[in-house]
């Protein structure tokens, strides 16, 4: 009798494991129940993400994150000089057409806003601490071309794995009494300076602005390299038609006149 009641408890036992299993099968994976799968955040975001991209544009953007991983790569120009050669006579020529009417001094441009734009300060670039022969002023479409140029040059060091860096600006607007004062000590510089009228800066190429934060360790990069990725910039831009430019020997810059 009592050999009866265990096999009997056993059997009941059993069948109960077997009921519970059924029910859960039914159900589904762990995680569901009566309503449905459990809501988490993964899973909203994840449906949120099928309905918003369809097979296409989701293989895009699997392939974007697996090519973002891999840096380009850094190719230069051939040749400085043959690709940029625009001279004094080219660049003149434009800055006489778009540019203003020279300025006397200082103060009166600071007078002159409705024709120029102060660009002593920019996330993408830095007016060079020891300029002393010009102002940071510019007409609105130098001013524009000069932050593209700064602007894409920190997106191409990103692009290729280069930890940041600013370009210096060496040289903007010029007054004429910066210009008498420069002749002074440099008879070679023109009196009939582009920097004249807002339309022309200087980008030192053998240095450049180190962005980092407080205390951070980062590998060294080579001015060199550097000046490679810069070159790469200024060509995109003068093949579209933006500007007229000089690569520069003695003054180690690349002189820039917005067309």
């Amino acid at each position: 009798m009592r050999r009866l009641k265990k096999n009997i408890y056993i059997g009941l036992f059993c069948a109960t494991v077997g009921v519970l299993l059924i029910i859960k099968a039914a159900r589904g994976p762990a995680g569901m129940n009566e309503r449905g799968p459990a809501v988490t955040e993964d899973s909203v975001q994840a449906k949120s993400h099928s309905m918003s991209l369809d097979n296409n544009a989701a293989k895009a953007v699997k392939s974007r994150r697996s090519t973002d991983s891999i840096p380009h790569p850094i190719y230069s120009v051939p040749s400085y000089d043959e690709c940029f050669p625009d001279l004094q006579d080219v660049q003149i020529a434009s800055a006489q057409r778009l540019g203003v009417s020279p300025v006397r001094d200082r103060k009166e441009a600071e007078n002159r806003k409705k024709e120029l734009v102060y660009v002593g300060m920019n996330p993408y670039y830095v007016i060079d601490k020891g300029m002393s022969s010009s102002i940071p002023y510019l007409i609105p479409r130098a001013a524009v071309l000069l932050n593209d140029i700064a602007h894409n040059f920190v997106d191409s060091l990103y692009v290729k794995g280069i930890p940041l860096h600013k370009v210096i600006v060496t040289s903007v607007l010029r007054t004429e009494h910066d210009v008498a004062n420069l002749r002074k000590k440099n008879p070679n510089a023109s009196e009939q300076s582009c920097h004249r009228h807002g339309t022309t800066f200087d980008i030192c190429y053998n240095r450049y602005h180190t962005v980092a934060l407080p205390g951070e360790t980062r590998r060294e990069v080579r001015n060199d390299t550097l000046k490679w990725i810069l070159s790469e910039v200024l060509r995109d831009q003068r093949d579209m038609g933006r500007c007229h430019i000089k690569h520069e020997v003695k003054q180690s810059c690349f002189h820039i006149t917005v067309k």
